[in-house]
């Protein structure tokens, strides 16, 4: 079969996570959508439909709110790519839409062992200081089963 006839591979789905105190969550999920760095375009570029996508929460209100260190959110990326939006400080934003999917809150601590994306298990802050990272299937798959989810069917992983 030379190239030219050869069927595309099935991409299999990347694992996402974005930080932003739960509050600003909550207004995500209630939009469904997923903004990032203050509503930047280039991290969002990545994404593709069909990602896994979970929110850390490292507290609970931004800018100062109670610690929470928790992951809040577990969705998926949908299709049509990223759409702008106007916002009240006149800057605007890019948004994805997003599937979001029932899941309680899972609070990181018990999950250090588990994610290997997580270097300093003293300072597991220092894995999200970036506001958003990719990380491995197995790493979400423990996110996920953390909130509640499994990746197996949901997000196209074998089991």
């Amino acid at each position: 079969m030379s190239s030219l006839t050869r069927k595309p591979a099935v991409e299999t789905p990347r694992f996402w996570i974005g930080v932003a105190a739960q509050d600003k969550v909550e207004l995500a999920i209630a939009g469904a959508y997923v903004q990032l760095n203050r509503g930047r375009a280039g991290p969002l570029e990545r994404m593709r439909a069909g990602d896994g996508f979970a929110w850390y929460s490292p507290r609970v209100a931004s800018p100062r709110g109670m610690p929470l260190q928790a992951f809040t959110a577990l969705g998926r990326v949908r299709d049509g790519g990223n759409y702008h939006v106007d916002t009240v400080d006149g800057l605007g934003a890019f948004r994805p839409g997003i599937e979001y999917l029932q899941a309680q809150p899972a609070p990181i601590r018990p999950l250090l062992d588990q994610l290997s994306f997580i270097r300093s298990k003293l300072h597991p802050g220092a894995a999200f200081r970036f506001g958003f990272l990719r990380v491995p299937a197995n790493d979400f798959a423990s996110i996920a089963a953390a909130t509640g989810r499994t990746v197996t069917g949901e997000f196209g992983m074998p089991s």
